[in-house]
């Protein structure tokens, strides 16, 4: 059995907030398919060490709030848990026979079109005997298991209160996760998304897991999600400098994907792919030189690095496309996960309202506390909650974990900008401000958006396993979602993947490139509209000019991609643009007429 590393599939299945796919390793792994948990919530993850502690006869000892190192040791228990399992798992599939419904046909059957599908179909093929049995053994030797990867977002650092007092710095949030993660027994990557935190990035290097063994190999990868190839240059050349090595550059596009939308200034997937497709070279040069003049090892330069890409992905085409024009080495498959059950954790209810989501119903939102853009879904209970909250005058929600209180406006106690407290102070200093009524209802709006993410998200696992009853769920599918709306089993979706069965169920889905401009240009109009109000002071004139340029850019880049590789729907996917085109000229108009 070769260890974890993810070459088996061309996609992985990205972090889904923190319920949705806290486990999703136990359902995937062994079918060589990786996933990535996130390590926000150690409530949760104590919880659901807890869980399939008992569920597989385990021994479990709580490890409780306020012990010493807490936070990390949780992280630790359960990914060790995680990897024993999964590899109890992988040696039963191994021992199951080559026979209709097995645990290790199922491995093969999910396999793409590739060499090891090949000699896999010509074993089924063969007539009872040695050659048979010789060619099943090698199979046997081929199987790989999915990575067990970790998210941490870096900017989400708050240095826990315990009793009244702050703790030291090395116990804060992402600190004590890397922690964690760095002291578990996984082979597998952590993933950093939404930029550099430099305390957390000095941080690393002291784990000797993420730096090169005597043969040259990492057993711990370095993973960053990136927006552009400047950002993948600053944090790739930064962690170079410090002895430490990006295996992956994982790109995702600003709006069209699920959860946090990081937004940017208007520069589109395709642009983004192409300078990297274009700079690969450049970027190995650039990071390989920081590394080797820093002291590293010249085989892991060698081994070089991935670059993948996620977000709004929904047909094979655009799949195969994405891989072979802009020569990426995998793709993120998230949202349409959301309909799969048998991967990630939702109940009927919830399933059911995604499978009847529509384009108005799933929205992006003010809702996360951390001030980023976030994907919403009208009728999910947290939104509905919040909502009630609003009715019965009492907004706000309580703050349980504390993991995005970050906001000392009013307390030297950092606060969440969704917790009653803050809200209530919130509104009344807003009250005082005379504003002019439509700026006065638009921040309004804004505040009471907010909503309890943190402890919301982890619902959808532990509503749903019936760990805690009371939980409300909150969904954050990317606008992908309505284009799904049948629930399918994982086969059926990695089928859809690699072109075997389709599964768009909606009529009219246009292409990723195209939602994704529709969806940059909803966000200029929204940009312009807060900036003639007066709403957002911290951009003007001068960058709502650049972003439409961008645009514009961007679609004039698509125009030629269209003509040089396009063939079905060509004409439609022009006219498209063409349209989209004189909608953002007409903002570009509004634009310059500002005055500001």
């Amino acid at each position: 059995m070769n260890s974890y590393h993810f070459e088996s599939h061309s996609f992985q299945i990205p972090v889904m907030g923190t319920g949705f796919s806290i486990d999703a390793p136990l359902k995937v792994a062994k079918y060589g398919i990786s996933s990535v948990i996130s390590l926000v919530d150690d409530n949760l993850i104590e919880q659901m060490r807890q869980f399939h502690s008992e569920k597989n006869n385990l021994p479990y000892s709580p490890i409780r709030r306020g012990s010493e190192d807490w936070r990390a040791k949780r992280i630790t228990s359960y990914l060790n848990l995680l990897d024993d399992l999964v590899k109890k798992e992988v040696l039963e599939l191994l021992e199951s026979p080559f026979e209709e419904g097995s645990e290790i046909t199922s491995y093969f059957e999910l396999l793409p079109e590739n060499h090891l599908k090949q000699e896999y179909l010509k074993m089924k093929g063969l007539p009872e005997g040695e050659e048979r049995s010789l060619l099943q053994k090698h199979l046997r030797s081929q199987v790989v298991t999915g990575s067990i990867d970790v998210n941490i977002m870096t900017k989400l650092d708050t240095v826990p209160v315990y009793k009244g007092k702050e703790l030291d710095t090395k116990y804060s949030s992402a600190i004590s996760a890397l922690r964690g993660y760095a002291k578990s027994k996984l082979n597998s990557a952590m993933i950093f998304s939404a930029g550099i935190n430099p305390r957390l990035f000095d941080a690393i290097s002291q784990y000797k897991d993420f730096l090169p063994n005597v043969l040259g190999k990492l057993k711990k990868r370095i993973v960053i999600k990136v927006s552009d190839f400047r950002s993948a240059i600053i944090q790739g050349r930064a962690l170079a400098r410090k002895g430490l090595w990006v295996s992956e550059y994982r790109i995702e596009s600003g709006l069209n994907c699920g959860g946090h939308a990081f937004a940017s200034k208007g520069i589109l997937l395709g642009p983004i792919l192409e300078e990297f497709r274009k700079g690969k070279q450049k970027l190995i040069e650039t990071i390989g030189g920081a590394f080797l003049k820093s002291g590293g090892d010249s085989r892991v330069v060698e081994n070089g690095f991935k670059v993948t890409a996620q977000g709004g992905i929904g047909t094979a085409e655009e799949d195969k496309f994405l891989r072979e024009y802009y020569d990426l080495d995998g793709t993120g498959w998230g949202t349409p996960f959301l309909l799969v059950p048998e991967v990630i954790n939702i109940n009927e209810e919830h399933l059911n309202k995604l499978v009847e989501a529509q384009k108005s119903d799933v929205f992006l939102s003010q809702a996360s506390p951390l001030g980023v853009l976030f994907w919403n879904i009208k009728n999910s209970a947290s939104e509905l909650l919040r909502k009630s909250r609003i009715a019965k005058g009492n907004p706000g929600a309580p703050c349980v974990n504390k993991f995005a209180a970050l906001n000392t406006e009013f307390s030297e106690t950092p606060e969440c900008l969704a917790s009653k407290s803050y809200q209530k102070k919130k509104l009344a200093a807003l009250m005082k401000e005379k504003l002019p009524l439509k700026v006065f209802e638009k921040l309004k709006q804004n505040i009471l958006a907010k909503s309890c993410i943190c402890h919301d998200l982890a619902g959808a696992a532990t509503k749903t396993l019936g760990i805690d009853k009371k939980a409300q769920i909150a969904l954050t599918p990317g606008p992908n979602i309505i284009n799904f709306s049948k629930i399918s089993s994982l086969k059926e979706m990695v089928d859809h993947i690699y072109g075997r069965i389709n599964l768009i169920t909606s009529e009219k889905r246009v292409h990723m490139f195209l939602r994704e401009l529709e969806l940059y240009i909803e966000h200029f109009r929204a940009k312009f509209e807060d900036i003639s109000l007066g709403i957002v002071v911290n951009e003007g004139k001068k960058q709502l000019i650049e972003f439409g340029s961008n645009l514009l850019d961007g679609i004039s880049y698509y125009q030629e991609l269209t003509e040089r590789f396009f063939e079905e729907k060509k004409d439609s996917f022009i006219l498209s643009l063409e349209s989209l085109k004189l909608e953002v000229l007409d903002i570009n108009k509004k634009v310059k007429s500002l005055n500001c």
